[in-house]
């Protein structure tokens, strides 16, 4: 038996025939058309499912379920997704609209869920008992995985690390709160720390990668004058290591995972980012004379929403 994966985004879905090792036999996908009505965008997924099926040299016979991981809350009980803007969804019945279609067990849940599936079955954190997996990139998500399966909570929105309290009164988050994670902890936190910085000091090497454009950072600007022992850069970095760090050691100290693991756009830094953080986080561990989970980079890539999302269950 095979399984389908949808991994759902803003500007492209990406369908995948996968096995149940979380081995990706064949790929398709479409264009992200929000232009169209609900149950137009599903009837296209629908139909990219069964062509890229057709194609991987299997049947609807051979089928066992179709996954799709979207960027929003999606409540895995019901099949309906209460709220994903980049679709413009707001409580749609995928599950009833999709089976319209394809009439096998219709699974849903948030892509940062599924992308820590994805590693947990076939990932760096293969074979772990528990797993939490961060994904730091425009903002934060995370997924919790025990015993190979997803933990989202008790109502189906569980593992936002991302609005979890850093701050206090901190930073105002678009999630209406304030001192958020992913306030601290983003790809657009690093971008805010590192304008504030260059504001105050113009002479740093972020400022020349940017070409004196501030609206022109990124986090990889930051990083690579970092690497070059821009002072400024390594301020900003260190500030945000120390963030992290101690974001994650909260997390260790309340759920005592096997494994953490970084994904996204930020963990593109590779082992400049993860040495720094393996060297932060002790620092906070409650426990010293104790093992803590490890800590490890992403390694699925794009491929982690299409198999993730093939593994719901």
């Amino acid at each position: 038996m095979i399984r389908i994966g949808i991994d759902v985004g803003g500007t492209g879905i990406q369908v995948g025939v996968v096995d149940k090792e979380g081995r990706i036999l064949q790929k398709g996908g479409i264009v992200t058309r929000t232009d169209l009505p609900f149950a137009e965008q599903v009837a296209q997924m629908a139909a990219c499912a069964l062509e890229t099926l057709q194609r991987s040299g299997h049947t609807l016979d051979d089928l066992e379920s179709v996954g799709a991981g979207v960027p929003g809350v999606a409540d895995y009980r019901t099949g309906i997704i209460p709220f994903c803007t980049n679709m413009g969804w707001h409580d749609v019945p995928f599950r009833t609209e999709f089976q319209k279609h394809i009439n096998k067990p219709i699974l849903i849940d948030n892509d940062a869920t599924v992308a820590g599936l994805a590693e947990n079955v076939a990932g760096v954190s293969a074979g772990a008992s528990s797993s939490v997996f961060i994904t730091l990139g425009t903002g934060v998500g995370g997924s919790i995985i025990i015993n190979g399966r997803v933990w989202s909570g008790a109502h189906g929105v569980g593992s936002e690390i991302g609005h979890m309290i850093l701050e206090l009164d901190g930073e105002p988050c678009t999630c209406g709160n304030k001192g958020c994670l992913e306030r601290y902890c983003s790809a657009t936190a690093i971008i805010r720390m590192a304008r504030e910085a260059i504001a105050r000091h113009p002479d740093s090497m972020i400022n020349t990668l940017c070409d004196g454009k501030p609206e022109k950072i990124n986090a990889k600007m930051v990083f690579d004058a970092a690497r070059e022992s821009d002072p400024i850069a390594t301020k900003v970095f260190r500030r945000y290591i120390s963030y992290l760090a101690q974001a994650i050691a909260s997390i260790i100290q309340f759920f005592d995972p096997e494994v953490i693991v970084l994904g996204g756009g930020v963990s593109k830094a590779g082992s400049f980012l993860l040495d720094a953080v393996r060297a932060e986080v002790p620092k906070y561990i409650l426990y010293k004379t104790l093992p803590y989970a490890r800590i490890e980079l992403a390694k699925l890539g794009p491929d982690a929403g299409i198999i993730g999302a093939a593994m719901l269950q």
